[in-house]
């Protein structure tokens, strides 16, 4: 409002309070009908109109109602009071005229406000409106109450054919469950994936971000139909990666097999010709020594295969407590004489090393093997050493080693040849892997050292880099019993006796059986036979005497030979039993112990070998 216009409208309400004075029949309050005038002046007009109008009508007073009427004759009490007047209603205005500037302010906050808050509903609208993920409100009882356009892009169903139904009648019936636990005392915001029925039928995999809020649930929904396919599509890529892996690994594996089989089959099958030759001539000289090569032949497959059930965890081990130190000790002599005088041997051992509980025999084959490995990979000499030392692994040590939490020995050989690069260090377990020249290694001295330590429920990890060595770490648990001297050889314990009494010999290969039914006759041994479990059962429900049972493992009709020995031993009260296994331990061996009634012996073996295990048995 422009400047005059407001001081005129000051001079304007002065006058119409003197109006309202001299039109009321009234006696005294000169100044009463001005108050409310300046203060409307000053609300109206602001704080300089409002002081005018203050003063105009303490004048107009003073001249028209105080003292002599047209005069301004008034003693000095009226003029203070005219004063007191002025500046009481002066005060009065300028309040008036802040309270008016107060009021604009907040008229104009408000307006301010309003468009903010219309501009946000519009925003939150377009959101609403636009975006490609759904959004919903639902109450307790899972009845939809308003839902987002999108909801129709994605099902086809529009909103309003939605609102009011409740969520799990669109719901595939395998996730209402989960849907109900998840809303089940929600109090954080959660995240539930579930499938709703759209309208051609089929289920959308949706994603539901939900937060509960003065009595109703806020949802967020994506679709994620196509993010599980992908994954789905990846699942089966992997899994077929996998299988390729395998088949890689399997290739891998009956290639090495079939070429070294071969190998030794040539020489087992040439001396059988050669021997077979001579015989046909008349020829006996010289037989012995096809005898010893295809012996040799038979040896070495039998090496052979007690690696591969090493690496494959089924050869049948012999654990007791062990002193590692003591072990290790006892091989320095070997390993210095196999790793020769140009590579320096080295050994820390911890003095206070916890006994362990493995295969001793296995524990030596797989330091040396390791140290044969760091001898090759130290061409001009170096430095091999052998630490051991006392582990307590956690909680956080699963992921990086796979071994349960516990007490456990390290057995660390370490040589600073060559090293690996990271490839081969992945593939250093695989059965038949190998970097060395042909002819300079079978591949499977590291895939051996890994199967007899998980075995033995322990661990093998390498830790390797091209130019700086290798560290293989063998893992294997505390003994937690009292040690014992190893016991000696029961072979070479037991003294030879005249072999008596009767055996019942069951073994499904009908090869095996007639050989070591023949082994056993050439001793004085009487055998009964058997080609499967059903059969050696019959004969030991009959009256045939019998004093003991020798038994393959592996037998067909559903019952192995540790059953049938343990149906012996129900039929027969202290039949003794001997079972001979390829390779099935878990069958064999329960909870790490053997009755001592019960022995093993491990193909292939030499007719010593059975001849010992059946006569120690007897006596």
């Amino acid at each position: 409002m422009p400047r005059p216009f407001r001081y005129l409208i000051a001079v304007l309400a002065v006058a119409a309070g003197t109006a309202c004075r001299i039109n009321l029949p009234l006696e005294g309050l000169p100044y009463l009908f001005y108050i409310p005038f300046v203060m409307l002046a000053g609300f109206w007009a602001g704080v300089g109109p409002g002081i005018l109008a203050a003063v105009l009508s303490m004048l107009t007073a003073e001249y028209l109602f105080v003292g002599s009427r047209f005069s301004f004759d008034g003693d000095l009490t009226q003029w203070r009071n005219n004063i007191s007047f002025a500046i009481v209603s002066s005060l009065m205005a300028v309040v008036c005229a802040k309270l008016r500037g107060t009021l604009s302010r907040l008229n104009e906050l408000n307006e301010d406000l309003e468009k903010q808050i219309e501009l946000r509903i519009r925003e939150r609208d377009q959101v609403w409106q636009l975006s490609p993920d759904m959004a919903c409100t639902f109450d307790h009882a899972g009845r939809l109450r308003a839902l987002s356009p999108a909801w129709q892009r994605t099902l086809g169903l529009p909103p309003q054919s939605l609102t009011g139904r409740v969520v799990t009648e669109l719901m595939h019936p395998d996730d209402r469950a989960s849907w109900t636990r998840a809303l089940a005392g929600l109090r954080e915001p959660a995240t539930v994936e579930a499938r709703l029925q759209g309208q051609s039928g089929e289920y959308h995999w949706l994603s539901w971000h939900i937060a509960l809020q003065d009595e109703l649930y806020y949802g967020a929904v994506r679709d994620i139909t196509e993010f599980k396919a992908q994954q789905l599509v990846l699942e089966k890529t992997e899994e077929q990666l996998r299988q390729s892996q395998k088949m890689e690994a399997i290739g891998q594996l009956t290639g090495g097999l079939a070429h070294d089989f071969n190998n030794l089959l040539a020489g087992i099958m040439g001396s059988h010709d050669l021997m077979a030759l001579r015989l046909k001539q008349g020829r006996t000289e010289g037989l012995e020594r096809y005898l010893t090569m295809a012996r040799s032949s038979v040896e070495r497959a039998a090496a052979l295969t007690h690696r591969l059930m090493a690496y494959a965890r089924r050869q049948t081990l012999d654990p007791r407590p062990v002193d590692a130190n003591a072990l290790v000790q006892g091989m320095e002599e070997l390993i210095r004489r196999t790793i020769g005088p140009h590579i320096r041997l080295e050994t820390q051992l911890d003095p206070a090393l916890w006994m362990t509980s493995c295969d001793p025999h296995q524990l030596d084959n797989a330091l040396l093997n390791l140290s044969i490995n760091a001898r090759d990979a130290m061409p001009d000499g170096g430095t091999l050493s052998i630490r051991t030392a006392n582990v307590s692994l956690g909680d956080d040590d699963y992921a990086e080693l796979d071994l349960a939490p516990g007490d456990y020995l390290r057995i660390a050989v370490r040589d600073d040849g060559t090293g690996m690069t990271p490839d081969v260090a992945r593939r250093a377990f695989d059965p038949f892997f190998t970097t060395k020249p042909l002819g300079m290694g079978t591949g499977l001295g590291l895939s051996m050292i890994y199967g007899f330590t998980q075995q033995s429920a322990g661990q093998t990890r390498i830790r390797s880099a091209l130019g700086e060595g290798t560290t293989v770490e063998m893992y294997l648990p505390r003994f937690q019993g009292t040690s014992a001297a190893a016991p000696e050889s029961t072979a070479a314990a037991v003294a030879p006796r005249q072999a008596r009494g009767t055996i019942l010999v069951v073994d499904d290969e009908e090869t095996v059986r007639a050989v070591v039914v023949e082994a056993l006759r050439e001793v004085g041994y009487t055998t009964v036979e058997a080609g499967d479990a059903a059969g050696g059962l019959a004969i030991l429900r009959s009256a045939q005497t019998l004093d003991a049972l020798v038994s393959d493992v592996g037998l067909p009709g559903g019952m192995n030979g540790r059953q049938l020995a343990d149906a012996a031993r129900e039929q027969r009260p202290g039949m003794k039993a001997l079972l001979i296994t390829g390779y099935a331990q878990d069958a064999v061996i329960r909870d790490g112990q053997l009755p001592a009634d019960l022995r093993v012996l491990t193909k292939p073996f030499t007719m010593d070998a059975l001849r010992d295990q059946v006569d120690a048995l007897m006596h």
